[in-house]
């Protein structure tokens, strides 16, 4: 009984997987690969940024307003350049995180002098340490979507 019970689920179980419809594999497209940087995993190297609550402390809500109205007019540049791929606030937290940006460089060094640009950054109000992040090079696929799903005027 104990087998004919076993070999009952085995069989169903073989049914089941096999009754599963299966995806076909999308078809490689070498063209989009190269265009987007990608090794032959689909995967590149972008440069991770931890936005942190910075070192300058000082600066007057007014000046804060305006150098936090640089930032986010430089992501949209940044953006505009291809360099921005992904850019967002974090909730709160114990650590001063702020938000994180993946940029899309090669090296730290260039993430740097792009951070550089930014007012934030570069006033101190916000700190950002910064990390090699290996990804899908299809990342930057998602944004002509978002513009289709952000509601005009915010």
């Amino acid at each position: 009984m104990k087998k004919i019970s076993l070999l009952a689920c085995l069989l169903c179980t073989i049914l089941y997987v096999n009754g599963q419809e299966k995806k076909p594999k999308a078809a490689f497209d070498e063209a989009l690969a190269k265009k987007l940087g990608a090794d032959n995993y689909g995967m590149k190297m972008y440069v991770l940024v931890i936005l942190k609550t910075g070192t300058n402390t000082t600066e007057t809500k007014a000046k804060t307003d305006s150098l936090f109205a640089g930032h986010m007019a430089n992501m949209g540049k940044l953006v505009e350049m291809n360099k921005l791929i992904v850019a967002g606030p974090m909730g709160k937290n114990d650590k001063n995180y702020r938000g994180i940006f993946i940029l899309n460089t090669k090296s730290i060094e260039e993430a740097r002098q792009l951070l550089e640009t930014d007012p934030a950054v570069k006033s101190k109000v916000l700190d950002a340490e910064l990390y090699n992040w290996y990804g899908s090079a299809a990342l930057s696929e998602y944004l002509p979507f978002h513009e289709k799903i952000q509601r005009a005027g915010f």
